[in-house]
C-alpha cells in the first residue's frame, strides 16, 4: 500500500468515508479500530470536523455521524450528478401522465431542498421551487426521507420543541413526539402526505427514493389543489410517486435497506 503524501488529509477523508458507510452514528472508539487510528488523533480529527459542521456529536450516546455540511457536499453533487439528470426525465413523465405538479427533493440539514421542479399545465405556481429549502418535518418529501433516518439522527435534527416551525395555519408536528409518531404511519403506509402545512390549500404525497447502500438518498412528491382532486386522483397520485422513486432508485443502482429502520 502507498504511503499517503498527505497523512492528515488521507486520515480526514477515510474517517469522513467510513461515516457515510455506516446506517447510523458511532462511537470514536470504533471509528479509532476500523481506522487503525491512535485513539488521541481519532478524537483531535473528530473535534475538527465537528467544528466544521462535517461531523455531528451526539454527547448523550456518545456517537458521531455526519454533519450539515457533509450533507450539503452530498447535496451538491447530487444536483448535479446524477440524481438531477436521472431524475428530471422520470419527473417529467410522472407530471405528464399524472397531470400535477412534481418535484425531487433532497434532504439539508433540517430542510429539504428542491432539486427538480415540474409544474403541470393550468396548475398554480408553488414555493416549491429549485433551490428553495423548506423545514423537512412539513413537507411531505421531507416525511418520507425522515422517516427512513436512523432513530439517532432523527433526534440529532428535530430533538428539541425548538427544531420545529410553522409556515401556515394548519399546523405540522409540534414537537418530537409528534413527529415520531407522523413517521410511524409514513412507514406503515410507503409514503407521507402534508395536507396545507407549506401551502394553504394545497397537499402532497412523495415516496422515498433509496440509494446503492440502501440510504433515503432522496423523494418524489407530486403537489394539487386539495379540494378540486379527486380521491381516485388522489390515490393515482400515490401510485405515480411510488413507481417514480422506484424507477429513480433503479436508475441509480438502488436498493431497499436490508434492515428496515424502526421509530425511536
Amino acid at each position: 500500500m502507498t504511503t499517503p503524501k498527505a497523512p492528515a488529509a488521507d486520515a480526514t477523508l477515510r474517517l469522513l468515508t467510513f461515516l457515510a458507510s455506516r446506517r447510523s452514528p458511532v462511537p470514536a472508539a470504533r471509528i479509532a479500530e476500523q481506522l487503525a487510528l491512535p485513539r488521541s488523533r481519532t478524537y483531535d480529527l473528530l473535534t475538527t470536523l465537528v467544528q466544521h459542521g462535517y461531523v455531528m456529536h451526539l454527547e448523550q450516546e456518545r456517537l458521531y455521524g455526519l454533519g450539515p455540511a457533509a450533507q450539503e457536499l452530498s447535496g451538491a453533487y447530487l444536483r448535479q450528478e446524477p440524481l438531477a439528470r436521472i431524475g428530471r426525465r422520470v419527473i417529467e413523465a410522472m407530471v405528464d401522465e399524472v397531470g400535477e405538479s412534481g418535484h425531487l427533493a433532497v434532504l439539508h440539514g433540517r430542510d429539504v431542498l428542491y432539486v427538480i421542479e415540474e409544474r403541470a399545465r393550468n396548475r398554480p405556481s408553488l414555493v416549491t421551487d429549485v433551490g428553495v429549502r423548506i423545514s423537512a418535518h412539513l413537507t411531505a418529501s421531507g416525511r418520507a426521507i425522515l422517516a427512513e433516518l436512523p432513530p439517532a439522527q432523527l433526534r440529532a435534527l428535530f430533538g428539541t420543541r425548538e427544531d420545529f416551525t410553522s409556515r401556515t395555519a394548519t399546523p405540522g408536528p409540534e414537537s418530537p413526539k409528534d413527529l415520531r409518531e407522523l413517521l410511524t404511519r409514513v412507514r406503515a403506509d410507503g409514503v407521507a402526505h402534508e395536507s396545507g402545512e407549506v401551502t394553504e390549500e394545497l397537499a402532497s404525497v412523495a415516496a422515498v427514493v433509496h440509494d446503492h447502500a440502501g440510504w433515503p438518498v432522496a423523494a418524489v412528491a407530486l403537489t394539487f389543489e386539495e379540494a378540486r382532486t379527486s380521491q381516485a386522483v388522489q390515490e393515482r397520485c400515490t401510485s405515480a410517486v411510488r413507481a417514480a422513486a422506484e424507477e429513480i432508485a433503479r436508475r441509480l443502482g438502488g436498493r431497499r435497506p436490508e434492515t428496515p429502520v424502526t421509530g425511536g
